[in-house]
């Protein structure tokens, strides 16, 4: 119990330094405002330069379904299992058919007690956003409930998982799997790339595997190859999102776009949020590299 009010006392200050910290980058926020307009559904982006702590909000406070974006605080739940070495990173697990979740997954392809690592696992969940592995290692980590406790011990008020937890049933009739804001999402990614999360340890290895994502032609596709990008998207038919920790040539950066209520539904590279995506993406790259 000490130990929990220590990590929110210290919790709290962190984030009433990093507050008190941010200047809003005004004129910037006015590009991003004019790029925004005229989106056909609903848009929030939250942009911070870690180097200078001046930020873009817009909209950076409201509630978006995270769709595969959930599969960071999923990631967070299985680390915390591991540094307290009730999961092993390598340790051996049996894939069982029950666990399939219908779809394109690879995970959804293994035959029935097939064994494979908890590393790879992980790596499915955040390269290929396999939903079979993420399902998994939701229960794994103890459930949606176990994560909600972990997020709220970070100070974390609207980043949650919906699906399969109890209590939040009219959340995921709204959300789907988990919701968050721009601005949570983004300082759950800046948290990560300082070290923040659990230890510096922990942290490490989960920047290292969000830097590994095979969904890489929208926001990352806008980043020069021969810099870090640490990142996770998120997609269903009426919400696209991105969230991205960029490292390199001098720049380093916080970038999240969130929509939902899309009016382009579709899947080809040229849906709307997608194609403003890229564009808000290539602004910031931009902006921060000359």
């Amino acid at each position: 119990m000490l130990v929990r009010k220590l990590l929110l006392v210290i919790t709290s200050l962190f984030f009433s330094v990093l507050l008190m910290a941010q200047k809003a980058d005004k004129k910037f926020q006015k590009k991003i405002e004019e790029t925004i307009q005229g989106f056909n559904g609903s848009i929030g982006v939250y942009i911070k330069d870690l180097k200078t702590n001046k930020i873009v909000s817009i909209n950076a406070d409201t509630i978006f379904p995270t769709a595969s974006m959930v599969k960071i605080p999923i990631l967070i739940g299985i680390m915390n299992k591991i540094d307290k070495e009730e999961l092993d990173y390598h340790q051996e697990l049996k894939y069982r058919d029950s666990l399939l979740y219908a779809g394109v997954d690879i995970l959804g392809s293994f035959k029935d007690t097939e064994r494979m690592e908890l590393s790879k696992v992980m790596m499915l969940m955040l390269t290929m956003s396999d939903n079979t592995a993420s399902l998994w290692l939701q229960t794994l980590a103890g459930k949606g409930t176990r994560i909600n406790e972990i997020l709220d011990s970070l100070r974390f008020k609207d980043t949650r998982v919906n699906s399969r937890t109890p209590g939040r049933e009219s959340n995921r009739s709204q959300y789907g799997w988990g919701q968050t804001t721009p601005k949570e999402m983004a300082t759950l990614m800046e948290m990560i790339s300082k070290g923040e999360i659990i230890n510096k340890e922990r942290s490490a290895q989960m920047l290292r595997l969000l830097g590994r994502n095979y969904w890489d032609e929208q926001a990352v596709s806008q980043i020069p190859p021969d810099v870090f990008v640490a990142s996770k998207n998120g997609a269903v038919d009426e919400s696209r999102s991105e969230v991205l920790f960029v490292n390199g040539r001098g720049v380093r950066y916080i970038f999240c776009v969130c929509t939902k209520n899309n009016k382009d539904q579709s899947w080809q590279n040229t849906n709307e949020a997608w194609t403003l995506t890229r564009k808000l993406s290539k602004l910031v790259w931009d902006h921060f590299s000359n």
